[in-house]
């Protein structure tokens, strides 16, 4: 078990102990993966940035989703749980994501382009793999761009998603694989909803605000 968010952060971040002085770029996805990316990138001594990618959620079950889009239109559709919807049904839902990933970058990255990804190993992280899709949307966004290497590192997996997000990614690093696996706040003792008065704390405080400082995004 994980105490918290900061706990996995810096247990993934010591997993990842090979990246340090390589440069690596650390992305986390918000609003779960803020503060463990914020420990990976103090443990690594990384640059930071926070990587917009958006669950599509389907209308009657929000906490389930049939697919992801990223902030660079990239996006994954789970062929199975799309068929029940309608293609008009799909285009509302993405168009909607869409609008909040453009308010996220506005409010969580103050409007601020992605750091330079070509040629670089990037390091992706999230809070956890449930269904994969918003991480397998982010390597995507990021082999686009030219990494070098794209590894993508969460403290807790499903079986499903580590074979869908291995598949894609240079690397997976994975601490907790439960089995049956739930959800991802199984392993968490303290386990909420992060909202953006949070995460802009989170972004706005010390070992936070000094990678994304070192980033040159301007944020």
């Amino acid at each position: 078990m994980f105490t918290d968010r900061a706990d996995a952060g810096r247990r993934l971040g010591r997993a990842l102990e090979a990246y340090r002085g390589s440069n690596p770029l650390v992305l986390a996805i918000p609003k779960g993966g803020v503060e463990v990316g914020c420990r990976v990138a103090e443990h690594l001594g990384a640059e930071l940035s926070i990587l917009i990618v958006r669950k599509l959620p389907f209308p009657d079950n929000p906490e389930s989703g049939f697919g992801a889009i990223a902030e660079d239109g990239t996006t994954v559709l789970l062929n199975r749980a799309i068929r029940p919807l309608s293609p008009d049904t799909v285009q509302q839902i993405v168009d909607r994501e869409k609008g909040e990933i453009k308010r996220r970058i506005r409010v969580l990255r103050k409007g601020q382009p992605l750091p330079a990804i070509r040629n670089r190993t990037v390091i992706v992280v999230d809070d956890g793999l449930a269904m994969g899709s918003t991480m397998r949307a982010a390597v995507v966004l990021c082999k686009k761009r030219g990494a070098a290497r794209v590894v993508a590192a969460v403290p807790v997996a499903g079986s499903l998603a580590m074979r869908t997000v291995g598949a894609l990614a240079d690397e997976l690093v994975v601490l907790e694989k439960p089995r049956p696996f739930r959800a991802v706040a199984q392993v968490y003792l303290k386990w909420y909803d992060v909202d953006d008065r949070e995460a802009i704390e989170l972004l706005e405080s010390g070992p936070c605000k000094e990678r994304l400082q070192s980033s040159g995004n301007g944020g």
